[in-house]
């Protein structure tokens, strides 16, 4: 059995004034017909062992989450809601613990997955999976994505000693590098992008968790005495809040002799600015991609996208140009990254726009 665990926190502060505090980029249709969440699980719907997911979220989520899980056939969607986000080591955990309680004696296995990925070439995603499975009861898996240049907003993960097809052993998680230093992992050719995808049990991964961050373990156990079942919707307490906070390379992988690396060939990205879209959407001849009500003249390499009336533009060069009912972002796509600085300076503003 396998259980997909659903990361879909975080608001997605870079890409906006698409992404809003009440609406986040997990929520939104950046490509094709489905939100970011919905393609993540139409992506394992059909693999095999696979059960409903379960899927972790702010509680001011649950509803826009469940309506969207109900339109993909999920009919009793299953929500950890959680107060507020403690990053994914507790997360995970409150995930693993639950999967135990839900699917007692049968240490199901966790597909953990970010709700807010794009991913191409499935196919190659669902190979990678058939060649975890053997491994995934012993050890924890994460998924590496070869990279096809040199990426300085990524982490990256080193491939040690292959042990099977596909499989290797983890030499070490390296933080994201200066331009030089990925174009040194570029050519290397044992650095992968770190995916934040991994396949592991239930058991193993709370084991790992109780042996080197017990604080976060014991934490988790204890809020799962307190969890608030209703209608699928699983509400942690407010208390959580008081969890320490910690990611699971930290917490776990960067930490355990159990890690291993399958590296995937496909076409991904964590979609962590409008930069980011730009280099997945398909372009047009003059590599723009234009969404909406969109006219121009003499504009290229650009991602201009209109919602609700008229853009035109003339002139335009590697530049963003996000058109919504009540703000316009227009940026340098080289400065993309900094979309998250705006948007500081609009909550100290208090603009009401942020929510």
């Amino acid at each position: 059995m396998i259980i997909p665990i659903i990361l879909a926190g975080g608001t997605g502060s870079r890409l906006w004034p698409l992404s809003r505090e009440a609406y986040p980029k997990q929520l939104l249709t950046l490509a094709g017909e489905n939100s970011m969440l919905q393609e993540t699980i139409k992506r394992i719907q059909n693999l095999d062992q696979i059960v409903d997911p379960i899927v972790i979220c702010n509680k001011q989520y649950r509803f826009l989450v469940a309506e969207q899980m109900l339109e993909m056939g999920i009919e009793v969607p299953r929500l950890i809601l959680e107060p507020t986000g403690r990053n994914t080591a507790p997360a995970i955990a409150m995930a693993a613990e639950l999967a135990n309680q839900l699917y007692p004696h049968q240490d199901p296995l966790l597909l953990i997955l970010p709700a807010d990925h794009l991913i191409q070439e499935t196919e190659r995603f669902r190979s990678g999976m058939d060649a975890a499975l053997p491994f995934a009861k012993d050890h924890l898996i994460t998924f590496g994505i070869e990279p096809t240049y040199p990426e300085t907003g990524y982490g990256y993960i080193r491939a040690g000693e292959a042990i099977a097809t596909q499989v290797h052993q983890v030499a070490a998680f390296v933080e994201k590098p200066k331009l030089e230093v990925a174009e040194i992992y570029l050519s290397e050719g044992d650095y992968y992008w770190n995916s934040g995808m991994f396949l592991f049990s239930a058991h193993v991964y709370l084991q790992e968790l109780e042996c080197f961050r017990p604080d976060i373990a014991n934490f988790c156990k204890q809020e799962l005495q307190t969890i608030h079942n209703a209608d699928g919707f699983f509400a942690l307490s407010e208390r959580f809040s008081e969890c320490p906070s910690e990611s699971i390379d930290y917490a776990v992988m960067e930490e355990t002799d159990k890690a291993l690396i399958i590296p995937l060939d496909l076409t991904w990205s964590d979609v962590g600015s409008f930069a980011a879209l730009h280099d997945v959407l398909p372009h047009d001849e003059n590599n723009n991609i234009l969404q909406g009500d969109v006219t121009c003249i003499e504009t290229k390499n650009c991602l201009i996208r209109a919602d609700h009336r008229l853009v035109a533009t003339i002139g335009l060069d590697n530049h963003i140009v996000i058109e919504t009912p009540d703000a316009v972002l227009v940026a340098h796509k080289d400065y993309s990254q900094k979309v998250k600085d705006l948007v500081a300076q609009l909550k100290i503003q208090q603009r009401k726009e942020l929510t």
